[in-house]
C-alpha cells in the first residue's frame, strides 16, 4: 500500500526511528499508526535481547540541581560506542530523564526506571531506543543528594559528573563550583576523616605494614609509623582535608572557612565512566 511521507515523519516523531524502520512498521501494519508503533517498539524488545550480553561502557553522566537549589541528582546511561554516546539524541534522551527524576523527586534507580513518560515508563523507552539506535543502553546509576544547598557539575565531554552539598543556603556559585570540580579532579573517598569506611582504614593500615616491613623496619614499630601513613592517606583522600586545587597552600576546609565559618560539605557524589 501507499505510505506517505507524512505518516512516515509522525512515526518517526513519535518513536525516534528511523526513516526506513518507519515506512517498514507502516507497511507491515498496512498503515495502522498505532500497530506501526507497537511494531517499532517490539522491535526494540528483540534487539535489546539479542544485545544483553554486550558490554555497554560508554554513555554520558549527567548532573542536575533544582530550581531550589537545594535537591540534585546524577544519572548514568550507557551505550556500546563513543559514537552513540556523543550523539545529539542520545544525550538529550539521557537529559530528558534527569529532568524527569528531578522534577518528580525521584528517590532512587528503581524510581527513574518507574517514571512514566509518554504513558510508558522509562525502563521500556530505554529497551525501545536499543532498537532505534541499535547498541544496547543501560541506565545503570542514578544518586540523589538533598542539602542547603547543593551544586552539580558536568566534566566537558559528558564522561564524569559530581555533585556536593553544603551545610549552608546561598552558598557562592562560584565558590561551590570550585569545590564540585576539586572534587572531580582529586577523586576523594570521603568528606573528612571520619567519615572513611572503617574496611578502608583497616586495608590501609595493612598496606603501610607491609610496605614498612618489606623496608625493614622493627615489627614492634609498625603500628606506630603505620598510623603516620593513614594521616597522609586522610590528608590525600579526604575531600576537607586536601590541598585546595586553585590555592594548594590551603585545604578545602581552609578555603571554605575563609568563604563563610561554618560552612562545611556535608556530603558529595563523583561518578566517572572510566573508573
Amino acid at each position: 500500500m501507499e505510505i506517505s511521507a507524512a505518516d512516515v515523519m509522525k512515526l518517526r516523531k513519535a518513536t525516534g526511528a528511523g526513516m526506513m524502520d518507519c515506512k517498514t512498521a507502516l507497511m507491515e501494519a498496512e498503515g495502522d499508526f498505532s500497530r506501526a508503533t507497537e511494531i517499532i517498539r517490539e522491535k526494540g524488545k528483540l534487539v535489546a535481547s539479542k544485545r544483553a550480553d554486550r558490554a555497554a561502557t560508554e554513555g554520558v553522566v549527567l548532573a542536575k540541581v533544582n530550581e531550589s537549589g537545594k535537591t540534585g541528582a546524577i544519572l548514568v546511561l550507557n551505550c556500546e560506542t563513543d559514537f552513540v554516546a556523543k550523539n545529539e539524541a542520545f544525550v538529550n534522551f539521557a537529559q530528558r530523564i534527569l529532568d524527569a527524576a528531578i522534577e518528580n523527586n525521584a528517590a532512587d534507580l528503581d524510581a527513574v526506571k518507574a517514571l512514566v513518560l509518554d504513558g510508558r515508563t522509562v525502563e521500556n523507552h530505554v529497551i525501545e531506543q536499543t532498537g532505534v539506535i541499535g547498541e544496547k543502553l543501560d541506565l545503570p546509576y542514578f544518586a540523589k543528594l538533598d542539602a542547603e544547598t547543593v551544586v552539580g557539575y558536568i566534566h566537558p565531554g559528558n564522561k564524569l559528573s559530581t555533585l556536593v552539598g553544603f551545610s549552608k543556603a546561598g552558598v557562592d556559585a562560584q565558590v561551590a563550583k570550585d569545590v564540585a570540580m576539586q572534587v572531580a579532579a582529586m577523586n576523594p573517598v570521603a568528606v573528612d576523616k571520619d567519615d572513611v569506611p572503617a574496611e578502608v582504614v583497616a586495608k590501609e593500615l595493612e598496606i603501610a605494614k607491609e610496605k614498612f616491613r618489606q623496608e625493614g623496619k622493627p615489627e614492634a614499630m609498625l603500628d606506630k609509623i603505620s598510623q603516620g601513613a593513614l594521616a597522609k592517606f586522610f590528608k590525600e583522600s579526604t575531600l576537607l582535608n586536601q590541598a585546595f586545587i586553585k590555592e594548594n597552600k590551603q585545604t578545602v576546609n581552609e578555603f571554605l572557612q575563609a568563604t563563610e565559618k561554618g560552612l562545611t560539605v556535608t556530603a558529595f557524589y563523583r561518578y566517572n565512566l572510566g573508573d
